[in-house]
């Protein structure tokens, strides 16, 4: 969440910079106010043509079609009629008072209306501070148990602050604001005030928007943690940046037009060229985007699920608007586009149902029949109703066939869920368990060995082989 101090600095910036741009754009209007042709005054059929605003330059608006929270003109009507309020008080006070009371200060302020601006300034700032002692003893009682409307109060607490402040100054100053005129209309310092008021209302409101939609995401997380995710994971984020990004959108939109009187929609309209170039040069983007909407609708994983995509195998941690991040089984964190996470084959580790064991026994070749037997059966008795196992998937051992230098007994046993490291206690309790029953029936696991055989010094025909003992052949060389 946007901190204070980081949002009203922030802003003030920007109205800096748009208050700076302000005088330019209003030359730009005024000039091309001037340069509309009128109608001759002899003419006994003006043009209609002359008679339509000629529009060059920057589209502006007109002053009552800005779009404001309070209109600042209802706010300078009354802090008119106040004025007139206090110098009429001033005149029947000065007679039993003295003139002292309806003195000028400086501009021709009085200082009675200073001291009624100081008095509404007070009154202004204790407001503030009543309204937000009572949110904050209402959330207080609350404590973690909070409705949509507490929520709207929390979201509320720190905007309603600045636009209590920005309007009520404005209002709390408004029986001055008249001496700062000029006979043809508002002054550069009443003009400036009124900006900064409109400026500082419309930060306020759509800040507010913002805290609210931030809230409301915290808690949502909160809310489905205990229940099913399913894709709330995903979702939420990707809402929230979208609502965020929106409000953001129309909120500078809504400033820039306030503070300079620019009519954007004309103006982005009229990009043509530039807004086809921009579109192509984030074709990407919107293929990215564009794959985060495939993602959230067609599910292939999950945040928290271990994925493995383009040799990639880790944990999903988040699925943005651009790209999807994985934690890998090392640590490192990748960021994966979204474009071509949909256009990749998938493996999605976290949605497998079982873990399935395929193992090889060898025995040595001189083991008789009757082992050999009695070892399937060893291990087909260690496997059977283990605590992995499914009626539907039940454990295979069998002895299949005659290796090199070993009688080979295959195993295939299905555990159930697919939990990983549950799997390796298991298999290693049971691999523990064959290895005690193989020593206690002295049956001997086999390994690869390789005999060598000197023909002339050991006196065997090299033709007929005779000599050679099969039961108990003499290696000279052996490999494991």
């Amino acid at each position: 969440m946007i901190s204070t101090s980081k949002f009203i600095r922030a802003a003030l910036l920007l109205f800096i910079l748009l208050a700076l741009a302000s005088p330019c754009f209003a030359a730009d209007a005024a000039q091309a106010q001037k340069s509309q042709p009128t109608a001759k005054s002899g003419a006994t059929q003006p043009d209609q043509a002359a008679d339509k605003p000629v529009q060059t330059g920057i589209p502006m608006l007109q002053p009552e079609d800005v779009p404001v929270p309070i209109n600042a003109e209802k706010i300078d009507e009354a802090g008119e009629a106040l004025g007139k309020s206090i110098d009429q008080v001033g005149k029947n006070a000065s007679k039993s008072m003295g003139k002292w009371i309806s003195a000028t200060a400086f501009g021709g302020i009085s200082w009675l209306r200073l001291l009624v601006c100081a008095g509404l300034l007070l009154f202004v700032t204790g407001l503030d501070r009543v309204i937000q002692r009572l949110i904050a003893m209402r959330l207080k009682r609350c404590g973690t148990e909070l409705t949509w409307c507490d929520l709207l109060l929390e979201a509320l607490t720190s905007p309603l602050s600045l636009f209590v402040k920005v309007y009520g100054i404005y209002w709390a100053l408004s029986p001055i604001w008249a001496s700062f005129d000029s006979p043809g209309g508002f002054g550069l310092v009443h003009r400036a005030a009124g900006k900064a008021a409109d400026f500082g209302g419309t930060i306020a409101l759509f800040w507010f928007i913002y805290r609210f939609i931030s809230i409301a995401d915290s808690r949502m997380h909160t809310w489905t943690r205990t229940g099913d995710k399913s894709i709330n994971d995903m979702l939420f984020p990707l809402i929230s940046k979208t609502f965020k990004g929106f409000v953001i959108v129309v909120g500078g939109i809504m400033v820039v037009q306030n503070m300079t009187g620019i009519e954007i929609g004309p103006l982005v309209a009229s990009l043509g060229i530039g807004g086809l170039a921009f579109a192509l040069a984030g074709k990407d983007s919107i293929a990215n985007f564009l794959g985060s909407l495939t993602i959230l609708l067609d599910k292939p994983f999950q945040v928290g699920e271990r994925i493995i995509i383009d040799k990639h195998d880790g944990f999903v941690e988040e699925v943005g608007f651009r790209s999807t991040r994985i934690r890998t089984l090392t640590g490192n964190l990748v960021s994966i586009p979204n474009e071509k996470i949909i256009n990749s084959p998938l493996e999605n580790i976290g949605k497998r149902n079982y873990l399935r064991w395929s193992a090889n026994f060898g025995l040595t070749c001189s083991t008789p029949p009757e082992k050999v037997e009695r070892a399937v059966e060893i291990i087909a008795g260690t496997l059977e109703n283990h605590e992995g196992m499914r009626e539907d998937h039940p454990p295979r051992v069998h002895f299949n066939g005659f290796n090199d230098w070993s009688l080979n007994i295959s195993v295939f046993a299905w555990y159930f869920p697919g939990d990983f490291w549950k799997y390796q206690e298991w298999l290693q309790r049971t691999c523990l368990e064959i290895m005690r029953r193989f020593r206690e029936e002295e049956i001997e696991f086999a390994y690869p060995t390789q005999a060598v055989y000197n023909l002339e010094s050991d006196g065997i025909d090299p033709d007929t082989f005779e000599g050679v003992e099969p039961e108990k052949p003499k290696i000279y060389t052996a490999k494991a």
